[in-house]
């Protein structure tokens, strides 16, 4: 089952991506040109040059999901920069995904706790390895 989550990290592609890939081909973008793991856990979200189709890669446990959404009129409101992908909140996608522009909105400031080091668990892991090895 597809599950995002707050704590699912949401990355959108920049720029416009052929929408005749499917899974190996996006995959591909993400490890080749955004030099991230596909199987990562993070949502990366593709649009095609004119605006009106989106896809999304996600992997979860057992394979990878790619979900698609075609607008019959329309476009949605993809942002131009000079990076590579920008990172999104689930609230972020799900304004996207409505319709929303994200340039003419903002955020309200508050308080956000940071979010964990992604290597934090691998560093546990090595840790009790290395606790256990010397009992």
């Amino acid at each position: 089952m597809l599950t995002i989550t707050t704590r699912t990290e949401i990355f959108l592609v920049v720029g416009g991506t052929d929408m005749r890939k499917s899974f190996n081909g996006l995959a591909a973008i993400v490890q080749n040109h955004l030099g991230d793991d596909p199987l990562s856990g993070r949502v990366f979200v593709f649009c095609n040059r004119k605006h009106n189709r989106i896809k999304l890669l996600f992997w979860e446990r057992a394979g990878l999901w790619v979900c698609a959404k075609r607008l019959e009129r329309g476009t949605f409101a993809w942002p131009t920069t000079a990076e590579k992908a920008i990172a999104l909140t689930t609230e972020e996608l799900t304004l996207l995904l409505g319709g929303i522009d994200l340039v003419h909105t903002r955020r309200r400031p508050w308080y956000e706790p940071r979010r964990p080091d992604p290597t934090w668990r691998k560093k546990c892991e090595e840790n009790l390895l290395r606790s256990t090895q010397r009992s």
